[in-house]
């Protein structure tokens, strides 16, 4: 069975972006203003570029969880390829045996194959989850090997990872949407970059500062900032954290999402902060305004905001909290280190985080106005957060005036 020997493109980090980086890599693809490989960076900031959403999600039988976006999620992975002009071909079938056909015929073709498969299906990468939820990603395979019964895969880590096929067709087939997906793409066309970057930046203005395509606008942007403080300082209104997150498992709960989404969450850095800063470099080349390397350097200040913010919502004074945050982000190394190599020493990690949230249930660590004046410390920060990113955002506007 084939297996793309010559593959060894590990660098994408993100589902989408570092996906789509990967196997532009693999093909040959080099961007225009460097000779090198696409950098996710500049995918990233293509897609759409850095956003700020705020979410509040509670389901029966789930701990809730509040969200925050950090990038566009408004169709990133398609409004990056027609920007880029990198056409998708896409495969998919209702058979299992068909969908098996159709990665192997794309292997046998000498090129990877972009497939989407639930992340807790695959087994290489060790999770908290304490209840089943379908998590559906792209990610690259690059061998399918039906005797030694492996197939070969780049997902995140920065090294390979490989799952049993039994796994993988298993993981391709949890929702039908996206059942048995086979996507490959055409090389970009070097001649749309400009164009592709400006619109990246007025996507990312245009969600920090105006109605969002969808939803309600206190939930995107400098509004949404305003909103999460409002929603930890007033215990009287709707959404708010004394009754979403009220002290106990609860409140852990939403802290501990936080901290994913801006810190691990198929991410290295500080809400991507950083990384968008990294992408408005290369605009600033590709489109000669010098402008947006200020944005950038004003964005690398809010990514150490970002940071403080981290350490302030698992602080080194609650030490399991500060466990907890250590924990996280030890497995967040394992795994893009070691991949599936570290998967014990990762699942024990994981085994120790689900104790601690269950331990939240019974000896929760603050009094009644230790939790008033811990969710007032958070408010200030994310509100200091806004505050950087303000001018950094009108910058961005002076740019593209």
């Amino acid at each position: 069975m084939p297996v793309l020997s010559d593959y060894t493109q590990f660098d994408g980090l993100h589902w989408e972006t570092g996906t789509v980086r990967n196997y532009l890599d693999f093909c040959g693809a080099t961007a225009p203003h460097t000779g090198k490989p696409y950098s996710e960076a500049l995918l990233m900031g293509i897609s759409g570029g850095a956003v700020m959403g705020y979410f509040v999600f509670a389901y029966e039988g789930i701990d809730p969880h509040a969200r925050i976006l950090t990038r566009n999620t408004f169709d990133p992975l398609e409004t990056m390829l027609n920007r880029l002009g990198a056409e998708p071909t896409l495969r998919q079938t209702a058979s299992a045996e068909r969908a098996v056909g159709n990665l192997v015929d794309t292997l046998e073709g000498g090129t990877p194959a972009i497939t989407w498969a639930d992340a807790l299906s695959l087994q290489y990468e060790p999770h908290t989850y304490e209840f089943d939820f379908p998590h559906m990603q792209p990610v690259v395979v690059y061998g399918y090997d039906e005797e030694a019964d492996q197939v070969s895969i780049a997902d995140r880590s920065r090294v390979p990872v490989f799952a049993t096929t039994g796994q993988l067709a298993m993981a391709r087939s949890k929702v039908k949407k996206m059942r048995h997906r086979v996507m490959t793409l055409a090389l970009p066309d070097a001649d749309r970059i400009p164009e592709a970057v400006q619109a990246g930046i007025r996507d990312s203005i245009q969600l920090f500062t105006e109605k969002p395509p969808k939803g309600a606008r206190h939930n995107f942007g400098f509004a949404a900032y305003q909103r999460w403080a409002d929603a930890l300082r007033k215990p009287k209104m709707r959404g708010s954290w004394e009754k979403e997150f009220p002290p106990g498992r609860k409140m852990y709960a939403g802290l501990e999402s936080v901290f994913s989404d801006t810190h691990t969450y198929g991410k290295e850095g500080f809400a991507e902060r950083d990384v968008f800063a990294d992408f408005l470099d290369e605009a600033a080349q590709i489109l000669d305004r010098s402008v947006l390397r200020e944005a950038g350097k004003q964005f690398r200040v809010s990514a150490l905001a970002w940071r403080d913010l981290g350490e302030l919502l698992l602080p080194d004074s609650v030490p399991v909290w500060a466990e907890a945050r250590r924990l996280m982000l030890e497995n967040q190394r394992l795994f893009l280190e070691k991949g599936g190599e570290a998967i014990e020493a990762g699942q024990a990690n994981a085994e120790r985080l689900i104790a601690i949230r269950r331990r939240m249930e019974t000896e929760f660590p603050l009094s009644g106005e230790d939790v008033v004046a811990f969710r007032e410390e958070i408010a200030e920060q994310v509100l200091k957060i806004s505050a950087l990113e303000e001018p950094a955002v009108e910058t961005m506007k002076d740019a593209m005036a």
